[in-house]
């Protein structure tokens, strides 16, 4: 019997059986496809002929179904619940709570910016304890084009959309986007943004404003649309953003495990 299962018996409160059967629906909806009955009994390790009885109750309720082949798998009364839980997940403060950590960790500053329906908008503003000299501030309207959330949030616009926006840029540009403190063409531009959704991160080393460096990532909701974008502020002399530094590395976790959470799996 398995030290789960051990725990479970020895607890005086509660009721014993009901644990044990969310504990099996548990291992099944972590187990990533459908599972065969010895091969939950094995990771439950439960034999097979108790462990039947409780999935005969899990199908009966519709919380795991059944299929063809004789394995089991999680069915519509689990995704009732599921669904139920994510709605009840407030994205921002999520991603408030994973900014409000970086800033207390690394004391850098910190913000949070969502797409207003034609770019980025500042919605929360943590400073460090060191100032940045920066022109942005809480409710701050950030370019697409010149800003390190801009471009995130374009790199994963629907095509159509993100192709209208670029062209329109680019037909009479104010002044063209820079990347590594080089003017970008059109498609240099474009090309960049493949980059930066191939690899889900946007690094800014003063290209918008000298001596501040920008590293940002994406928060996902359930649905793989950007919810908003964490985005760490400093010093380029004290605040590394190259890839694999510190700061990229601290980025890039706040932003997969605020996903996570938004997608229920933390």
């Amino acid at each position: 019997m398995s030290q789960n299962t051990s725990i479970i018996k020895e607890k005086k409160q509660g009721i014993s059986s009901l644990e044990l059967g969310l504990y099996i629906l548990e291992i099944i909806s972590e187990y990533g496809k459908p599972i065969t009955l010895t091969a939950l009994s094995e990771l439950a390790e439960i034999t097979p002929s108790r462990l039947h009885k409780y999935l005969v109750s899990l199908v009966k309720l519709g919380y795991i179904s059944q299929e063809i082949d004789s394995k089991y798998t999680l069915s519509s009364s689990s995704l009732k619940i599921g669904i139920a839980a994510l709605r009840l997940i407030d994205p921002l403060q999520v991603a408030f709570s994973y900014a409000e950590k970086l800033h207390r960790e690394y004391d850098r500053t910190i913000t949070i910016s969502i797409w207003n329906g034609n770019c980025p908008l500042v919605i929360k503003w943590l400073d460090s304890s060191k100032s940045l000299a920066v022109n942005i501030r809480l409710g701050s309207q950030l370019s697409p084009f010149s800003s390190a959330s801009g471009r995130l949030f374009l790199a994963f616009l629907p095509e159509e959309r993100r192709n209208n926006i670029i062209d329109t840029f680019f037909n009479e540009p104010p002044a063209l986007p820079r990347h590594m403190g080089k003017p970008m063409e059109k498609q240099e531009f474009i090309d960049l943004l493949c980059v930066i959704k191939e690899e889900k991160i946007c690094r800014f080393q003063q290209d918008y404003l000298p001596d501040i460096n920008v590293i940002s990532a994406p928060v996902f909701d359930a649905d793989n649309n950007i919810s908003s974008i964490i985005n760490l502020l400093g010093q380029s002399s004290d605040t590394a953003v190259d890839k694999g530094s510190v700061f990229e590395q601290a980025v890039l976790s706040a932003g997969r495990e605020a996903t996570m959470k938004l997608r229920g799996y933390i």
